[in-house]
Formats: structure tokens, sequence, C-alpha cells
């Protein structure tokens, strides 16, 4: 019964998302466009398939939920990993996956122009992970799935792949105007995460590809919906208060909880 609750609990999340963008460049009021995401119609292909595939892939994990044929493929890969034996275990990912984020600060201080000030950027990339971390920390303890080397019950989704795809939409996000590469790089980084997890028998397939869906698509929610947030917020303190300049919020990944301050000058 938890199960289904969390299933239901995820579609219906995914499924507003998808309709919130839509409905946000059908009107051209760019309230949630805003300064985040120029209003293009001449790229609604590309809009759509940005939000289709990180939903079909929250999608294809919940089915993997069911004892399926997807599950079996789960199994398969696990089983083939085991049978030809592994010959290191990649402890990197604990690194790599904060990599894309670590980048995009650099080139914000090498000049690189980006779409965010730096107080923005950092609130945009708290927000997305503790959007994106609760909701993977609800489903490994909602859904109980067992790791593949039996350690615990905390496998599905994967955090650190949900990390590090939150780190490589931010890094596409603010980037995507200077060169495609950039993202390459990013979602490459932290498709190695993916992998690596999987690798190291944390993780089944299902686990780290719902977990990259979840970071994907809570990144690109929480950039929608800051432009709106910011008005309002500017409304009630004004653009000249100090709160403007000084941040401070909660993240909450992998079981961790931080806090992280920025400040303007």
């Amino acid at each position: 019964m938890n199960t289904q609750k969390f299933l239901a609990i995820i579609l219906v999340w995914s499924v507003s998302q998808s309709f919130l963008y839509g409905q946000g460049n059908e009107t051209g009021s760019g309230n949630f466009a805003g300064d985040s995401i120029p209003n293009n119609r001449n790229c609604k292909a590309t809009e759509i398939i940005g939000i289709a595939l990180p939903s079909a892939m929250i999608t294809y994990g919940l089915i993997s939920l069911g004892n399926n044929g997807i599950r079996q493929i789960d199994k398969n890969v696990q089983q083939s990993l085991e049978q030809n034996n592994r010959f290191w275990y990649i402890h990197a990912e604990d690194y790599i996956q904060f990599s894309p984020a670590v980048a995009a600060y650099a080139l914000k201080f090498c000049k690189v122009e980006n779409t965010h000030n730096l107080l923005d950027m950092t609130i945009l990339y708290g927000l997305s992970n503790v959007l994106a971390g609760g909701i993977v920390q609800g489903g490994k303890f909602v859904v109980g799935r067992e790791r593949p080397d039996g350690s615990n019950t905390y496998s599905f989704p994967s955090g650190h792949t949900e990390t590090a795809f939150v780190a490589a939409e931010f890094l596409h996000q603010e980037y995507k105007n200077q060169s495609v590469w950039i993202s390459i790089g990013g979602y490459t980084a932290a498709t190695f995460v993916g992998v690596a997890r999987v690798y190291n028998n944390k993780h089944w397939v299902s686990d780290v590809v719902t977990g990259a869906g979840i970071g994907i698509l809570s990144t690109k929610a929480v950039y929608w919906v800051y432009p709106y947030l910011k008005k309002e917020f500017e409304k009630k303190f004004g653009k000249k208060d100090k709160a403007l300049h000084t941040f401070i919020f909660p993240g909450y990944s992998n079981g961790n909880l931080s806090l992280a301050l920025s400040c303007t000058f």
C-alpha cells in the first residue's frame, strides 16, 4: 500500500510539472519562464523532449517496482556483473556527483556569461537539491527496496544519481546558451555516477534511472517557478532589502543535512 501511494504521488508530481511548463509557454506571460528560460517558440520540440525524457525515466523506475520485465532487467544486469567479476570498485562517484555544480561556479568566477547572478545561482541550486532530495529520501523510506548487496533497504531511488543530475541540469540551465559541450560534459559526469552505482552493486539500474529523472525534472521545476517566487519576494520585502543580498537555505541529500549561505557584495 505504501508503494502504491508513493507511485501515485510521484506520477501526479511528474504530470503537474509538464502541465505547469506547458501553461507557461502557451500563455507567453513569462511568469514562470521570466529571466530563466527565453520564450523561443522555435524550440517547442526540444522543450517537449526536456519534459518527456525525465518523466519517462521516472515512469520506468515506478514500473520496476512490480514483478515485470523491467525488474528482470535489473536482476539480469546484476547477475552479469557478478558472473564477470568486478575488477575494481569505483569510489569516485562520491565526489564526481558534485562536479557539474563545481564547474558551473568555476565558469562563473572565470567570467563566462551565464543565465543568473551568483546569488540566484546558489538559491536555484539549493532549492533544486532540497526538492529532489526530499522526493528521493521519501521514496527510499516508502518503497523500502533492498540494495543489490543487501546492505540496507534504501535502494530506490538512487540519491547519488539524483544529486549528480541536479548538478548537471543546473550547469545546463546556466550555460546552455554558451556551448552544448558544457551541457554534454555535465551530463557525462552525472551518467558516470549512475553507472558507478550499478557497477559497485549499490543500486539496480531502475534506481539510477529514476534518480536521474527526479534530479532533472526537479531542477527544471525550480527554474520555472523561481522567477515568480522572486517577484513575490521582492513585492513583499522590496528590491533593496538586505534579505535579497544574503540568503540561507537548507540542503538535504543522501541522508545529509546542510546549510548554505549565499552573499553578494
